[in-house]
């Protein structure tokens, strides 16, 4: 699906004299299927950032992290990741399962690039994926319409200093997070989650 400015970009555009920059870069930048240079950026990734919007029209945007290569194309134009146990209010998963149209920013700051993908995505609860995923609560797939590099000037350099412990990993239990055990939680929380044992 090919990128279609509003208005009100062609009206920033033409104020800045960037209409020919925004063309030439919908010509020559966005596609609609991953090459392998998209899948092996994803596949080193450990988070991303999800822009979703209700059907009032109000975005969010949540951040989701996991190892590397929680996130991955499945094929030519789908990548898939998995939902996790998070506080319950289920912004973004509640908005794209009715409104499904979904932006998704992946940011390496290490080597600072950035791409983004824009799509339709879809909630499955019975996903052969969930297997891979310990404590997974089901795997969301994102069928792209639209994926772009993005602007990596002003990104700034950072480095890994430890992967989240909270982070479900085959063989290895899961902590429980603090905030899951304070009095303003504990008796709220869903029947079976772990931290009701503690």
């Amino acid at each position: 699906m090919p990128l279609q400015y509003s208005a009100g970009s062609r009206t920033l555009q033409d104020r800045f004299d960037a209409r020919r920059l925004a063309d030439r870069l919908a010509e020559v930048k966005v596609h609609e299927r991953f090459t392998s240079e998209d899948r092996e950026f994803i596949a080193r990734l450990d988070m991303f950032f999800l822009a979703t919007v209700d059907n009032a029209g109000q975005p969010t945007c949540s951040y989701k992290g996991g190892d590397p290569g929680f996130v991955r194309v499945v094929d030519g134009q789908t990548l898939a990741f998995p939902n996790y146990d998070g506080n319950g209010m289920f912004l973004s998963m509640g908005n794209l399962s009715e409104t499904r149209g979904v932006g998704l920013l992946f940011i390496d700051f290490e080597r600072q690039r950035r791409m983004r993908v824009d799509g339709i995505a879809r909630l499955d609860f019975e996903d052969p994926l969930l297997a891979d995923y310990p404590e997974a609560q089901f795997m969301v797939r994102v069928e792209a319409r639209r994926i772009y590099p993005n602007c990596p000037r002003y990104i700034h350099k950072y480095q890994l200093v430890e992967r989240s412990p909270f982070v479900p990993r085959p063989n290895e239990p899961t902590p429980v997070p603090g905030w899951k055990q304070s009095e303003w939680a504990r008796d709220a929380l869903p029947a079976n989650d772990p931290a009701r044992l503690q």
